[in-house]
């Protein structure tokens, strides 16, 4: 079948079966995490907080993670971080256990986190580039975001359960042993995952390499501005649904899990009929159109009144994002070497996850400004004007993406 053509890799399937497990470990993690924070400060200022050093340290440190990631072997940097992940949980669950925990031990753990994820995220898009062959590449990285929307359902279900039924300190239990999974797969995998070509030149170097090669670099550079962009409607989505659901829709917490889950189930979607079509090769239409379906469909979402309509929307609109954003991914992984592409991948999840955060302020703030449906208007309306942008420069860039002489020179150089 199409749909998991790239699993007939032994070492891709070895990898995508066990992210299956952990990801939502994380996600449990996250969820549990959250609550603890709630139930220990009853501030949502310090959930605020918590959240913005979890995510912050991608913002600042993916490329140095990048530059780490084409240094060195892929799968002992993946093992190495995920180790770590795995010993910030096992640490997180025997202070909750023992009722030894304090908010600041959460602030510092989440800290931790994001640093260990900003070093692992550009590591783990070069692997799956490195772990399939070509013509499977579309198709891996299409799975690889079902498996992040299938966790983005079922762990937080899981944990509120779990919360319930023994307390926030097992759910972070069973987080370190997920990671068991993810290692014990990498351990089994028997590719020879260490960078092609090494540079003598040191991090500082490799950044700004990687920096002015993205810069000069049309399709990346262009691809890389639209994701930006999407990141921050993202936020905007996110942030202010539960404005939505108390005032638009009058409703309560399970009004708000009914969008957010509306939302995830159209990225699910999403991902999953990308995988189904990932032996095409028109990833330029699968960029441009869901970004203007996604800019118009919330300018209708923020004029509804009636919840089951507004659940259809988003579920549009998170089929529209998980869209864009893969196929994004595919098209930039496609037009750069192997030798640049854990720095590469490091950008582009600066942009997309790193700006989260930003996004998030910038919507909180207007919001105060102005109502949350002329908000929810205004980055509507930018991510259709910027995807319009975007399909006026777009050339050709997936079936042809050196388009100019620097970027003809620029791959042999960064192949040698």
């Amino acid at each position: 079948m199409i749909l998991f053509s790239s699993l007939r890799n032994r070492d891709y399937r070895l990898y995508y079966l066990s992210q299956l497990v952990s990801l939502n470990g994380t996600w449990m993690q996250t969820v549990a995490q959250s609550w603890l924070v709630y139930r220990l400060t009853e501030s949502s200022t310090m959930l605020g907080i918590v959240a913005f050093c979890a995510l912050f340290p991608v913002l600042i440190l993916t490329l140095a993670g990048g530059a780490l990631a084409d240094r060195i072997d892929r799968r002992k940097l993946l093992i190495t971080a995920h180790s770590l992940a795995a010993l910030q949980a096992i640490i997180l669950a025997v202070l909750t256990l023992s009722g030894q925990i304090q908010v600041w031990h959460i602030i510092v753990l989440a800290l931790v986190l994001g640093v260990i994820h900003a070093l692992e995220i550009p590591a783990r898009h070069a692997f799956i580039a490195h772990s399939v062959p070509r013509e499977h590449l579309a198709n891996a990285i299409a799975l690889n975001s079902s498996a992040f929307n299938v966790a983005r359902f079922v762990g937080p279900a899981l944990a509120g359960w779990l919360v319930a039924l023994t307390g926030e300190g097992w759910v972070f239990v069973l987080n370190a042993v997920t990671y068991l999974v993810v290692l014990s797969g990498f351990l089994l995998m028997s590719g020879n995952y260490q960078p092609e070509a090494v540079s003598d030149d040191g991090i500082p170097g490799r950044i700004g390499y990687a920096l002015t090669y993205a810069r000069r670099h049309r399709t990346i550079r262009d691809l890389l501005i639209l994701v930006a962009v999407t990141s921050v409607v993202l936020a905007t989505v996110t942030v202010l649904m539960p404005v939505f659901a108390s005032t638009t829709y009058q409703g309560d917490s399970r009004t708000l899990g009914l969008l957010l889950g509306s939302l995830g189930a159209g990225a699910l979607a999403g991902a999953i009929r990308l995988a189904m079509r990932s032996g095409r090769k028109d990833h330029g239409r699968m960029i441009i159109l869901p970004a203007i379906i996604m800019g118009g469909s919330l300018v209708v979402f923020s004029q509804m009144e009636q919840l089951v309509i507004g659940m259809a929307v988003l579920f549009v609109i998170g089929f529209c994002q998980s869209t864009q954003v893969a196929s994004s991914n595919i098209a930039i992984q496609h037009s750069i070497p192997d030798s640049i592409r854990g720095r590469i991948m490091g950008l582009f999840s600066m942009v997309f996850i790193g700006l989260m955060p930003l996004g998030s302020l910038l919507s909180g703030l207007l919001a105060d400004w102005l109502q949350p449906a002329q908000v929810t208007i205004l980055f509507g309306l930018a991510m259709m004007t910027t995807a319009i942008w975007f399909a006026r420069v777009y050339r050709n860039a997936v079936t042809n993406p050196v388009d100019d002489s620097f970027n003809a020179a620029e791959d042999k150089r960064a192949n040698k």
